[in-house]
């Protein structure tokens, strides 16, 4: 059978509901969850935020690193893979159009019976945020955990989750220590991580993650219905507000059975932010810079696998001469630290429960009233002894987006990301709460 790249997804994606439901009702009866949960922390080497799945049979703990923006989940499987329940798909299958493969074949080595390497499988491309490579789709037993309430619940298993299988010795050395792959929550996927959870056990398409500010207490990503708890049972939810998802189309290029170029949605997460101001006073950008054209070049777009939020440089200019000038009169600017081009001494800035006392941040998203809150916990750096700096990065890309909202900026805010209404929501900082993203009790 020939692998068809646009067959319709429709077709695929029922008999997909069909085929997890049914295995994960096999393998836990009558358990049907409403949230799942995963701890995330960040590594303090590669800045990422990494979290732990158990895959396989037996079960065997992986670390991964976020990236809201993948499309699924890839695990290196060049080192030690083994498990009895491993599936790679065959070509023209359904793992194989629902994980919008772009090639099918053979397996070129002596040993073409092994994890990633089979033949008549189909493959996809998987990367980390420096390469890329190909993958082998595959299908295995993957766990994590429930929520009951407050609390952690059961863990739960679908038989079948589908992911990539990667056998490039070199697709893991741009990752975390340990780390083993990467988790896609991109949207538009038939086969990113929530989405496959959220048909598996029937609930909407929908997470929400936490980061936290410290590399030694987890944060926590939620996959599935709100509430969201944290300390004093605060329910998170409750303080979002909402703007919507961009979608925006992509071209790929499919190999099999024949060439064609074909046109699907792009897994990243674009909004709209119209403006930006600083305490209050709306900055002089370049607003065509803040529309996404249909080259995926300008917008705003939302990123775990950048440390820093990176703005085009006209409007890094434009931001870091503005909140130079909002300073109070005796903080004085000191040499650059790379990769920061605007630093401080830091001797004469107050430090409250809400992060260094800093000018206030909003990005205006699209409507003048709806915008999100950067306080100095999220908008300053410390990166030695007596100096803090602006923890914004000046894009070194000649192209891309005007603005790539980074983790540090996400720290400590809740960021829901609704699939089923097509909308991400913003909490603000938990600080004003007077709790954060490491209180919860889910560890």
């Amino acid at each position: 059978m020939k692998l068809s790249p646009i067959s319709s997804s429709g077709y695929y994606l029922f008999h997909f509901c069909l085929l997890l439901i049914t295995s994960t009702t096999l393998s836990k009866s009558n358990l049907q969850p409403k949230t799942l949960f995963l701890l995330v922390k960040k590594d303090p080497t590669s800045l990422q935020y990494i979290t732990q799945i158990h895959q396989r049979t037996p079960l065997v703990p992986l670390k991964l690193a976020l990236h809201l923006g993948g499309e699924s989940l890839w695990v290196d499987c060049e080192r030690g893979f083994k498990s009895s329940t491993y599936k790679p798909g065959r070509c023209g299958s359904t793992p194989c159009n629902l994980a919008r493969s772009t090639g099918c074949g053979n397996c070129l080595t002596e040993n073409n019976t092994r994890p990633g390497c089979n033949n008549n499988a189909c493959y996809n491309v998987v990367s980390n945020p420096v390469t890329s490579a190909e993958g082998e789709i595959a299908e295995d037993v993957l766990s994590i955990q429930s929520i009951n309430g407050s609390i952690p619940g059961p863990v739960v298993t679908v038989p079948r989750f589908i992911f990539s299988c990667s056998t490039t010795s070199n697709l893991t050395h741009n990752l975390g220590k340990n780390v083993r792959g990467m988790v896609g929550f991109g949207q538009q996927s038939p086969v990113s991580f929530a989405t496959q959870f959220a048909l598996a056990f029937r609930f909407s398409r929908r997470f929400a993650i936490c980061l936290s500010s410290s590399t030694k207490r987890n944060g926590v990503i939620f996959i599935g219905h709100s509430p969201y708890f944290f300390s004093l049972a605060f329910d998170a939810s409750r303080d979002l507000i909402y703007t919507p998802i961009i979608t925006q189309p992509r071209y790929v290029s499919i190999t099999y059975p024949h060439y064609v170029r074909i046109n699907r949605a792009s897994p990243e997460y674009y909004i709209q932010v119209s403006s930006v101001r600083i305490n209050g006073k709306n900055l002089p950008l370049n607003k065509t810079l803040l529309s996404l054209d249909e080259n995926e070049e300008g917008g705003t777009r939302i990123s775990t696998a950048v440390p820093y939020t990176e703005l085009e440089p006209s409007i890094y200019s434009v931001v870091s001469k503005a909140f130079v000038s909002e300073m109070p009169k005796e903080v004085n600017t000191v040499p650059a630290v790379q990769p920061f081009k605007t630093c401080f001494n830091s001797t004469y800035i107050g430090v409250s429960r809400l992060g260094y006392n800093a000018p206030e941040i909003n990005l205006v998203f699209h409507k003048p009233n709806v915008y999100w809150t950067i306080i100095g916990a999220n908008s300053l750096v410390k990166v030695s002894d007596g100096v803090i700096c602006l923890a914004f990065v000046e894009r070194s890309k000649a192209s891309g987006q005007a603005i790539v909202i980074g983790g540090y900026q996400m720290q400590d805010n809740l960021v829901e990301f609704d699939l089923s209404r097509n909308r991400i929501g913003f909490s603000n900082s938990l600080y004003f709460r007077q709790t954060m993203c490491s209180n919860h009790n889910y560890a």
